[in-house]
């Protein structure tokens, strides 16, 4: 598995009941063609980013908190699975049925965005293909074509907030999309060089073949 990115978003997430399932959260944690300010760029998911990706197994949990029990997971997304993803024309839509009656967590999550004190979402994906738009300028940017795979959704405290080592390796992707330019630069600057360095010479030859 790659490098992985987590986006925290300040999503709709709703909770409600549903006959079959319970206790229910749905909302909506991709969104394609909405750009999101990552502080060195900004970063816009494309249309159809979803088309390819794995999502065979993706995890739901609180604030991405692994010590703890996942309180949902959806499994091939078949209709058994916790957790079913819904992939669209417009992103990825989530539901997620929580067990409120034998989970505490779950109860408190359900209770948590029912008052409205939780009301983000994030998830954690890797990228398969992206393309950086104005990468010379002091704000650049990133366009993500493909997203290679999402393996954890989480409901977050505050959505808006991004960890140090999270930047740093939204940094280390700008840093790395600057470094692959200039080397395409200077090997387009050694191919001139060596065009121009065969035309000198075959001026010369034709020169003294005279």
């Amino acid at each position: 598995m790659g490098e992985l990115f987590r986006r925290n978003y300040t999503f709709e997430i709703r909770a409600g009941q549903d006959e079959k399932h319970g206790s229910v959260l749905t909302g909506r944690p991709i969104v394609y063609e909405s750009k999101t300010d990552l502080g060195c760029f900004a970063e816009i998911i494309e249309r159809g980013a979803l088309k390819n990706t794995d999502l065979k197994d993706v995890r739901f949990l609180v604030n991405h908190d692994t010590n703890k029990i996942p309180l949902a997971r959806s499994r091939r997304n078949n209709e058994n699975s916790t957790m079913q993803l819904t992939v669209d024309n417009d992103g990825m839509a989530i539901r997620v049925d929580l067990d409120v009656e034998n989970n505490t967590d779950a109860r408190a999550l359900y209770s948590a965005v029912q008052r409205g004190d939780i009301t983000g979402m994030s998830f954690m994906f890797g990228v398969d293909a992206d393309e950086w738009e104005n990468l010379e300028s002091d704000y650049p940017t990133r366009h993500i074509k493909s997203i290679s795979t999402v393996v954890e959704v989480s409901a977050v405290t505050f959505p808006a907030y991004e960890a140090t080592e999270i930047n740093a390796r939204d940094k280390s992707a700008l840093d790395n999309a600057r470094r692959t330019l200039e080397s395409e630069r200077q090997n387009c600057a050694k191919a001139v060089d060596t065009v121009l360095e065969l035309e000198k010479l075959k001026a010369e030859i034709l020169f003294k073949a005279r």
